[in-house]
């Protein structure tokens, strides 16, 4: 991890710090307000995101620049049918040293790209399940384990991992065990024109680095700082309302589970903080209820591409359970 904007981001409010990291990173990533808050939200809540859509609409800028405002490291991955889970993880080499004998040394870790601030893994569907579960310890555990000895990942640590969902030629689908390791699903979706038009000018000329707002060091601190905010009882029953709904509804074939309604919780906490409150509103809850629970949960009919339908059923629900007063 590197720290280069401590001082710049040190003794500012949790809502400040969200803002300035905000700002920097809507500078690169144009028009997509909502997008660049809920993956703060991701990162400050200690969950990992995945982006559904199609190429070529700013993922990877996305990742490069949340990495690089957050003063943190940045890895890529590109997933591909070849691709072991030791190709993560990292794997033990012969420490040979200087002479080249290697008598007597044993072996060393060699860290694979996993180990960064920030983990971009790119067209995770397109890896073996031997592969993708390997992510699974890493996202859920903060840590990996190679021939029995668990190595810890860096911290602040968030996987934004990216599928197309109209391609299915050569792909493996994400099982439900690890949709659920994200947090918030998204789709980032096409610029509008005039934030196209500034991409198109932009193209071909040189890129200036993104300068850290924050260091990584206060990014944990945001996270701990999730812990403190309040949820009323009254807020907590909306919550758990809706999630017992759709357990209930005959539109979903399967609800969100209890792991499911605690990522909604710390979610809500997470924005609410982000939005410079120490307490959670039920506006926080119908504003995360489609990112975090639409991938969580199994509706009886599905239309349009991949997820809509579930998209749907969770909107429904929400027009159906107004908020507490």
């Amino acid at each position: 991890m590197t720290g280069g904007a401590g001082t710049e981001g040190s003794g500012s409010s949790p809502a400040g710090l969200v803002a300035r990291l905000s700002d920097r990173v809507r500078q690169v990533v144009r028009g997509k307000d909502e997008v660049v808050e809920l993956c703060l939200v991701a990162i400050i809540a200690g969950g990992h995101v995945l982006l559904e859509d199609v190429p070529g609409v700013g993922k990877t800028t996305l990742a490069t620049t949340l990495a690089a405002a957050m003063g943190g490291s940045f890895r890529r991955i590109q997933f591909t049918s070849d691709l072991l889970p030791g190709d993560i993880t990292g794997v033990n080499v012969l420490d040979v040293g200087r002479d080249g004998e290697g008598v007597g040394r044993g072996f060393r870790f060699r860290p694979g790209p996993i180990f960064a601030n920030v983990v971009l893994a790119d067209e995770i569907n397109r890896a073996t399940p031997k592969t993708q579960s390997a992510l699974l310890e890493a996202m859920n555990e903060h840590r990996v384990t190679v021939d029995g000895i668990s190595h810890p990942l860096p911290r602040p640590f968030t996987v934004l991992a990216t599928q197309n969902p109209h391609d299915f030629h050569g792909t493996f689908p994400l099982p439900d065990s690890q949709l659920d390791r994200f947090l918030i699903r998204l789709s980032m979706g096409y610029p509008n024109r005039e934030h196209e038009r500034q991409i198109l000018r932009r193209a071909g000329g040189v890129d200036r680095p993104v300068e850290p707002a924050v260091s990584a060091e206060d990014v944990l601190g945001l996270t701990t700082a999730v812990d403190a905010v309040g949820v009323h009882p009254e807020v907590e029953d909306y919550l758990l309302e809706l999630v017992e709904r759709t357990r209930g509804d005959a539109r979903f074939v399967r609800g969100v589970s209890t792991r499911g309604a605690a990522a909604l919780y710390r979610a809500a906490k997470a924005l609410a903080l982000a939005r410079g409150r120490d307490y959670v509103v039920p506006e926080d809850i119908r504003v995360l209820a489609v990112p975090v629970l639409a991938h969580r949960v199994v509706p009886r009919a599905e239309t349009g591409p991949p997820g809509e339908g579930a998209r749907q059923a969770v909107e429904a629900l929400l027009w159906d359970l107004p908020p507490p007063p």
